[in-house]
């Protein structure tokens, strides 16, 4: 069995462009193809040319002398000895960026590229104008935000966090829970007018309401035409017909605004549309459940320091708009 060692430090490889990388480089290139089992995906994770991330493991494989990957045409597989060589790559890639950081100003210390995905809304209305303040202390950091509604492979896709709510599938990804959002039914005034105001669940059915359908993906329908609520601690569900059908936060609430129905809907979202009147909140005392929110990252023992300052940031920025929730990491001391 060949024990992989680590390369040498070669001074005749360097950075990739139009060179070649260096010792560190070409450990970066395969942790990042053997996480996200794809030498393109890797790539422009890392923003190197495809070529320069196979030239990378060309020459770590020679230099500890054991194959590390499997290639095929589709998926990219780690040996049994890229399998043994994988945590430590990860190890001493995380203990390098820390040295080269050590003597750095606070607002220099954290650098690389920061992949995050959020529901949109969430990026239009909280991150988007937080941004600015926060990249500001941290100049040598790059944020890639994808603000998508559709569940994600955090790792496959390569995304170093997400924030989710309501419940989530099974995964081996870590979950930190921060607590709750409420829900509240509302419509618009112009719908209102010609369909009535309800004030029982009953009544949505004879005044023949409709619903704005929300479906994050194409397979996620089977519940987009119903209107949830709770009596008596009891969750009840009523079918609902819908004509529009949506995918994102922001076309749910624009619909709602567009007279095309009614909508169940985190109360924070739509906060300014109740204050000035654009929506109306209906049957207050029938509301859904809440919804948890979480953020989700894959389980790492060497997390990169940008990781863990975004998660404790946007926690911060959360918070405030969650109720208090004695489960959730708002509510606890950190």
């Amino acid at each position: 069995m060949v024990t992989p060692t680590l390369p040498s430090d070669d001074r005749s490889s360097r950075h990739p462009g139009g060179q070649r990388a260096d010792r560190i480089d070409r450990l970066r290139a395969f942790v990042t193809v053997a996480e996200l089992g794809s030498f393109t995906r890797a790539a422009h994770k890392l923003e190197w040319p495809r070529a320069s991330v196979s030239l990378a493991i060309q020459r770590l494989e020679k230099a500890v002398g054991a194959r590390l990957l499997n290639r095929s045409t589709r998926q990219v597989h780690l040996t049994h000895d890229g399998e043994r060589l994988l945590n430590r790559a990860r190890h001493l890639i995380e203990e390098n960026d820390r040295l080269e950081s050590m003597f750095l100003p606070p607002h220099l210390k954290l650098s690389g590229r920061l992949t995050v995905d959020v529901p949109s809304r969430v990026g239009r209305r909280l991150l988007a104008p937080a941004l600015p303040g926060w990249l500001a202390q941290h100049v040598n950091l790059q944020l890639q935000l994808q603000a998508t509604d559709r569940p994600v492979d955090l790792i496959a896709e390569g995304i170093d966090c997400a924030v989710r709510f309501g419940p989530l599938q099974d995964s081996t990804l870590v979950v930190q829970r921060l607590g709750q959002v409420d829900i509240v039914n509302c419509a618009s005034r112009e719908y209102l007018s010609r369909h009535g105001v309800p004030h029982t669940p009953d009544q949505l059915l004879t005044q023949a309401h409709r619903l704005v359908g929300y479906a994050a993906s194409e397979t996620a329908t089977s519940d987009s035409n119903t209107f949830d609520y709770r009596s008596e601690g009891v969750l009840q569900r009523l079918e609902l017909p819908c004509q529009v059908l949506v995918n994102s936060a922001e076309n749910y609430i624009a619909c709602c605004e567009a007279g095309l129905g009614i909508i169940q809907v985190p109360r924070y979202d739509v906060l300014a549309q109740l204050r000035d009147g654009t929506l109306v909140e209906l049957l207050p005392a029938f509301t859904a459940e809440p919804l948890d929110v979480s953020i989700l990252y894959p389980h790492r023992q060497n997390r990169p320091p940008r990781v863990d300052a975004f998660i404790a940031w946007f926690r911060e920025l959360m918070c405030p708009h969650l109720e208090p929730d004695d489960g959730g990491a708002c509510n606890r001391p950190q």
